[in-house]
């Protein structure tokens, strides 16, 4: 008796047809994580992840990127022929979001495939919406807040409230209590601005946004789960099946 063989669309060990590639700080476990989680939501597409040196709480390279470093991280991953890549990182918003054009663009020159990063989405997106009142959430610490708020108002967005956690260390940032993320974001959205940021990629809001979300009836716009909006919309992946899961970013769909 003959047994016969399993359907390979059904099968758990089928293959998505397409893949994105993920640039993450080296001192990040949240990026994966969150990442993984919402790519349940879309079985049609993997991620490959490549990392780019932190260490610490000390930046070598405070003013731009070490772009040495992230284009050797980037050609690892060209070498898969993936159909996107994507920068999940919030940096830019600490440097000012010319840097993360320019890398994007460095990136696809590089390796011939497209490539995004977390802040150009999040910057598309409330653009697109005309949404300039921001309130914004982060783990870092008073001079960190500062340097982000500055750039934030230099890019057009008025802070019209802002709340940190006081954090000084890369590998700390993970460890910041769902419970405090969620009064932080509170405590802005109460200043009512049109959106509320929770910036850093290694701050794990992105789990709560869409509860967030429900309880202050603003959009949370995660730089983390933006990053991987902008990989999937990049590898020309529909996200709206995301949307209720991880808040109305995924919602768009498509990119702008």
């Amino acid at each position: 008796m003959t047994t016969a063989p399993a359907d390979p669309v059904a099968s758990p060990l089928a293959m998505p047809g397409r893949a994105m590639g993920v640039i993450t700080p080296s001192a990040n476990l949240v990026v994966e994580r969150v990442t993984a989680a919402v790519l349940q939501s879309f079985p049609d597409i993997s991620a490959h992840y490549s990392r780019s040196p932190v260490r610490g709480s000390k930046d070598p390279f405070p003013a731009g990127y070490d772009l040495a470093g992230m284009l050797g991280a980037a050609r690892l991953l060209g070498d898969a022929a993936l159909d996107a890549i994507v920068w999940n990182g919030s940096k830019g918003a600490s440097i000012g979001f010319t840097h993360d054009r320019d890398l994007a663009a460095a990136i696809t020159r590089e390796t011939g495939i497209a490539a995004t990063t977390s802040m150009l989405a999040i910057d598309a997106e409330l653009r697109r919406l005309g949404i300039t009142h921001v309130g914004v959430v982060t783990p870092y610490r008073r001079d960190e807040q500062e340097r982000l708020c500055a750039v934030l108002e230099a890019e057009g967005y008025r802070v019209v409230a802002e709340a940190h956690s006081g954090v000084a260390d890369n590998l700390a940032f993970m460890r910041v209590p769902p419970a405090e993320i969620a009064a932080m974001v509170g405590e802005v959205a109460a200043a009512r601005p049109q959106a509320v940021l929770t910036l850093c990629t290694n701050f794990p809001a992105a789990f709560q946004v869409a509860g967030l979300e429900a309880a202050t009836g603003l959009p949370v716009y995660d730089t983390t789960l933006a990053g991987v909006w902008a990989g999937l919309v990049a590898a020309g992946i529909d996200t709206r099946p995301g949307a209720s899961a991880w808040g109305r970013m995924f919602a768009t769909g498509e990119a702008q």
